[in-house]
C-alpha cells in the first residue's frame, strides 16, 4: 500500500470517527430534558406487575399502564391538605397540557378505607376521567417500593389515623415505564409547559 493511500485511509477514518462523535454528542444531548418542575430520569424505570382494583372494581394490572402516558400520584381520600391540593392542580395541569389520552392515576395509601366505590366519588370530584386505584396492603406496599415513595400510618387521638406519604408525581410513558417525577410545590403553568416539552418522548 502506497504512502500515499495510506493517508488518505487515514484521512476518511478521521472523517468517520468525527462525524461519528458529533452524532453520538447529539443523540446524548437530545436525550437530556431539562425540566422546571421535576426530573427527567436518565433511563426510563420499569415498574413492574401490578394487582390492583380500578373505582369501578375492575382488575388494574401492569398491562393497563401500557398504551397511554400517565401521572401517577399516592394519597388517599381521608387525606387532608396536600391530596385535594394536589389532585385538583392535576387537573388544571391535564388540561392545560392538552396531550391526547394522558390520564391521571390516583393509588391509595390507605386501602382500610379508600373501596372503589370511595375512590370514584373522591376522584371524579376533581375530573370525570381521573382514575382512583386500590388493592391489598401487600400489593400496595410492592408498588410504593417500586415506585420510591415513603408511606407511613400517624395514629390520632381517639383512633383515628392519617398517612403520610411522599406527594412526588410520576410521569410514565405509553409502555408504562416511569420516565419523570416532578416534585411540590406544583406551579401548575410551568407543570403543564414541561408536560408538552416531554410529549414526543411519551409514546415508544
Amino acid at each position: 500500500m502506497s504512502q500515499r493511500r495510506s493517508w488518505i485511509l487515514l484521512g476518511i477514518a478521521g472523517v468517520l470517527a468525527a462525524s461519528l462523535g458529533v452524532w453520538i454528542a447529539h443523540e446524548l444531548d437530545s436525550s437530556k430534558v431539562a425540566l422546571a418542575s421535576g426530573t427527567w430520569l436518565p433511563r426510563p424505570r420499569e415498574v413492574g406487575s401490578l394487582a390492583l382494583v380500578d373505582q369501578a372494581g375492575k382488575p388494574f394490572t401492569e398491562d393497563h399502564l401500557r398504551g397511554k402516558p400517565s401521572l401517577v400520584f399516592f394519597g388517599f381520600t381521608h387525606c387532608p391538605d396536600v391530596c385535594p391540593t394536589t389532585l385538583a392542580q392535576l387537573a388544571q395541569v391535564k388540561k392545560a397540557a392538552a396531550i391526547p389520552d394522558l390520564r391521571v392515576l390516583l393509588v391509595s395509601v390507605d386501602p382500610a378505607r379508600d373501596t372503589p366505590e370511595a375512590l370514584s366519588q373522591y376522584v371524579h370530584a376533581f375530573d370525570p376521567e381521573f382514575i382512583g386505584l386500590t388493592g391489598s396492603d401487600a400489593a400496595i406496599s410492592k408498588l410504593t417500593k417500586a415506585f420510591g415513595v415513603a408511606v407511613a400510618k400517624v395514629d390520632l387521638p381517639g383512633g383515628n389515623y392519617v398517612v403520610d406519604h411522599s406527594a412526588a408525581v410520576f410521569l410514565l410513558d405509553d409502555s408504562g415505564r416511569i420516565v419523570a417525577v416532578f416534585t411540590p410545590p406544583f406551579n401548575t403553568r410551568t407543570f403543564a409547559e414541561d408536560l408538552k416539552r416531554v410529549a414526543s418522548h411519551l409514546h415508544v
